[in-house]
């Protein structure tokens, strides 16, 4: 994967918390919205059922105002249908007033109709009167005289006799479309609808088209459902099919019980802001990615790649022979220091190429080993930028953020101006291990223990064994000995001679005082650089065991094999040189 493409992805993750706190925050604006659409769906409705329950009040209480008259009570046709006219003007919505007997056959009523010309026993209102002895109320049916759909008010008349008989009822006729213009400039919710239906799903009120609606029967689903969720809220399609957040109101026995009013609020319209915000946002975010993007490519570009091409460059020139070339990079930075050190390296070269031009007149040894040096120097590039590239990708492929990179990076660094000091001409194990461990040794000495005999490492040797330490001390502190107060570290090391006098050196690093320590379940990056190392570049083999109280790694790295990765030939005899 390219190095363009690594920046973009860590762009991506960057942007994944931003994603997920908007979509938190849309989540949450969703649901306290919906919660005061429910609420706001609930109030309109129950502010209806209540007017409709006063409005049936004032009714019940002009009906038995009017049963309790003599006019009315005697059923004379001519002083009742006198005092009914007299009425029929001063209550609201009533377009009709009449009195019947306890046969059901009028009596009287404000529309003049003959004594006796038509019935209402068959009428559910006037049952429901005469059985209970008070109040009722209808259910909307086509009116016999009027041919409109209408509600009736019935209140029966009680005998004088004192048996508590009721001897006639006291009806009226309430004007459908005047309940539904009441509604309407009652303030319901903007895009609003209300249904009101009677106890067999007829429509009362409808708002709007209230006159194409009105006593028409409900669909049976929506009326079931209304009727199952009488006193709640739900999401039920309206009659024209579109879903709706509808409020059921639940009635008192005492008003209008054997009326449902429902009032259903367009999802739409209540979610319509927060639909506008959340395109908006989403827009914003495509807007701040793409920036983001631009972004970092621009600072990978000026930050990561224009320095790794300029150190590429200058590796370039050397292979060729040019030692006068130089990075030019310099800085605090990690890039700055790795940059600085190899142009010390090369400075350090030239110098010993022209040390050995000197010489090259006066013995051909000085001018092989010119050539060895000048691919040494390859070879140490070329593994230093190797070790760089392949750092950067297995730390972005386990997840890093960059922290562990730059450490690393600096660790190189810090090996390679070891190797300055001398003109890249080794340094001792004690002094490569004290390099390492000293950002964790300020007032601590207590905490490491350093035991064996010095001994002078070859620059491979060095490098190799300066990322191992890096490596143990980096994960010590974080995860082992270091992490914790009481923890200390041990290094031991010695010398041994096998058979035929080569050397072999085994040391030992131990940790203990720390947290308990688990075997990993897969093996990370970290280790794969210890072990990897250790045998690929010195032919050496390393063990990690996990045990409970402390890490213990022991090294065992043949010294006087030669480099097993760079060989160089003579190319006058065709002999093979061996660097170390």
């Amino acid at each position: 994967m390219s190095l363009t493409k690594r920046i973009v992805g860590l762009v991506v993750l960057a942007l994944v918390p931003a994603l997920a706190v908007q979509g938190y925050n849309e989540y949450a604006l969703r649901a306290a919205r919906a919660e005061a659409v429910r609420n706001e769906a609930m109030r309109a409705a129950r502010s209806v059922a209540a007017d409709l329950a006063q409005f049936g009040r004032g009714a019940r209480h002009v009906l038995g105002i009017l049963a309790g008259l003599p006019e009315i009570r005697g059923k004379d046709p001519r002083a009742c249908t006198a005092y009914l006219a007299t009425v029929v003007g001063q209550v609201p919505g009533s377009f009709f007033f009449g009195v019947v007997d306890a046969d059901g056959r009028i009596r009287c009523n404000t529309i003049s109709s003959p004594a006796g010309s038509y019935s209402v026993a068959d009428r559910a209102y006037f049952q429901d009167a005469m059985r209970s002895g008070g109040f009722a109320v209808g259910e909307v049916v086509m009116g016999r005289v009027t041919h409109r759909p209408t509600i009736q008010f019935a209140q029966a008349i009680v005998d004088d006799d004192g048996d508590g008989r009721p001897d006639g009822v006291v009806i009226t006729s309430i004007d459908l479309s005047y309940l539904a213009a009441r509604q309407a400039t009652a303030g319901l919710p903007p895009d609003a609808t209300l249904t009101v239906a009677d106890r067999k799903g007829t429509i009362l009120a409808r708002l709007p088209d209230h006159e194409a609606w009105a006593g028409k029967p409900l669909p049976v689903s929506l009326w079931k459902a209304l009727t199952d969720h009488r006193g709640g809220i739900a999401d039920l399609p309206g009659l024209l099919g579109d879903t709706r957040i509808t409020a059921v109101a639940a009635g008192s026995p005492e008003d209008l019980d054997s009326l449902t009013v429902a009032v259903g609020l367009s999802p739409a319209t209540a979610f319509a802001d927060i639909d506008a915000a959340t395109r908006r946002g989403v827009v914003l975010i495509g807007l701040g990615a793409a920036l983001a993007v631009v972004a970092a490519l621009m600072a990978g570009r000026a930050f990561i790649r224009r320095p790794v091409r300029r150190l590429l460059a200058a590796a370039s020139a050397w292979r060729a022979g040019e030692l006068g070339a130089r990075t030019g990079i310099s800085g605090s930075g990690e890039f700055g220091q790795l940059g600085e050190a190899f142009d010390a390296m090369a400075t350090s070269l030239q110098r010993h190429e022209g040390e050995l031009r000197d010489e090259v007149a006066r013995s051909h040894l000085l001018q092989e080993r010119q050539t060895m040096m000048l691919h040494e120097l390859n070879h140490r590039v070329r593994n230093t930028l190797t070790t760089v590239q392949s750092l950067a990708r297995q730390t972005r492929r386990d997840g890093d953020k960059g922290e562990r990179l730059e450490g690393r990076i600096l660790s190189l660094s810090k090996t390679h101006d070891l190797l300055s000091r001398d003109d890249w001409g080794g340094a001792s194990l004690r002094t490569v291990l004290e390099n390492e461990l000293s950002p964790f040794r300020d007032g601590q000495d207590h905490r490491f223990g350093l035991n064996g005999t010095d001994i002078d490492l070859a620059p491979r040797y060095v490098l190799a064994l300066g990322m191992t330490v890096h490596e143990l001390t980096t994960n010590a502190a974080k995860y082992g000995a270091l992490s914790t107060e009481a923890g200390r570290v041990e290094v031991v090391w010695n010398v041994v001679t096998g058979e035929g006098g080569t050397r072999r050196l085994a040391m030992v690093w131990r940790e203990s005082g720390g947290p308990p320590v688990q075997e990993p379940g897969k093996r990370g990056f970290g280790t794969r650089l210890i072990t990897g190392g250790v045998s690929r570049e010195l032919g050496g083999t390393v063990q990690l065991e996990f045990a409970a109280e402390g890490l213990r790694c022991t090294l065992d790295v043949p010294l006087d094999e030669p480099d097993r990765f760079t060989s160089f030939g003579d190319a006058a005899g065709g002999r093979r040189v061996a660097m170390a």
